[in-house]
């Protein structure tokens, strides 16, 4: 038998990654402080619930996706939240982009209610949740991660157990450094070939199989030739992440000199309005600072 799962968060990754549950086999438990969402996944099979208590209630794993460390603790230890409704020897999987020092802490105060918890952050963005195929770098105990290992299989394609308690939130960070100043990086690139008069596609289709190539070019170049801003990752969840990792950094001693100039970026796209848009977006900053727009050749 499958074990039945609780989802708590049905937002841009949960509710995609909730239906390739149910597609998957497992019985899912759903609730979302957007009623319209519930309804939408248990359209497609799902057990509606009207709180984290209910969810808990009917499920051996409960899995969290929300937005802040703040929702994700207020989702289990608020009013009628997880922790009321869980059973020991629930597992609480938190699938949230967080600090790691709110993972840890939330690991130690479920622990003592006789629950598990695992800080799981994902990466692929939108598509990958769609597809199936997210990276799951997961933190906490190897007998609860082999536990809820299957469940992970059905909406990710690398699930790696990383290290104790905090540690899968921890290599969150480190990803979204990566995957951003990549973004950056891409488009100070396109940029400059814009402003020199380059075709920027064809650039793009030259140089896409060498060095420069890269999971986040190919995601990204096409959408800022087609000025598709739609977000996958949007800007202000992104800016709370790498907020996220130089506060993780200071705490450290780690001087992340591009991280913080990144953050500042992401500010300024934020007081221009950008906050709900992809982090592609990222290209519109550099296109103010040099007066051009990056943009597909128009056919003649």
């Amino acid at each position: 038998m499958k074990q039945s799962v609780g989802f708590i968060g049905l937002g841009i990754m949960g509710m995609p990654m909730t239906k390739n549950l149910l597609k998957a086999g497992f019985r899912v438990t759903a609730f979302d402080l957007n009623p319209e969402a519930v309804k939408t996944v248990a359209a497609a099979g799902a057990i509606p619930a009207a709180t984290g208590k209910e969810v808990a209630q009917n499920s051996e794993v409960v899995i969290t996706m929300l937005p802040k460390g703040a929702h994700v603790r207020a989702a289990i230890f608020g009013m009628n939240g997880v922790i009321e409704g869980a059973k020991e020897g629930t597992v609480i999987v938190d699938m949230s982009s967080v600090l790691p020092t709110e993972s840890k802490q939330l690991s130690l105060d479920a622990a003592e209610h006789g629950v598990s918890f695992l800080d799981a952050p994902v990466s692929g963005g939108e598509t990958g949740a769609i597809d199936g195929t997210l990276a799951i770098m997961v933190g906490g105990a190897s007998a609860d991660f082999e536990n809820v290992k299957p469940i992970l299989r059905a909406v990710g394609k690398e699930v790696v157990l990383v290290g104790d308690s905090g540690c899968g939130s921890t290599a969150k960070l480190a990803n979204q450094i990566i995957v951003n100043l990549n973004i950056a990086a891409v488009s100070e690139a396109v940029t400059l070939a814009a402003k020199a008069g380059i075709d920027v596609e064809k650039m793009y289709q030259a140089i896409r199989s060498g060095m420069a190539g890269s999971t986040v070019l190919d995601a990204k170049v096409p959408m800022m030739l087609d000025r598709n801003f739609t977000a996958g990752g949007r800007v202000d969840i992104n800016m709370k992440d790498i907020t996220n990792v130089m506060n993780t950094a200071h705490d450290l001693h780690v001087p992340l000199p591009l991280s913080s100039q990144l953050l500042e970026i992401f500010h300024s796209l934020a007081s221009d309005g950008k906050e709900t848009l992809d982090h592609a977006s990222i290209v519109q900053h550099y296109e103010k600072l040099a007066n051009v727009t990056v943009k597909r050749e128009e056919v003649q």
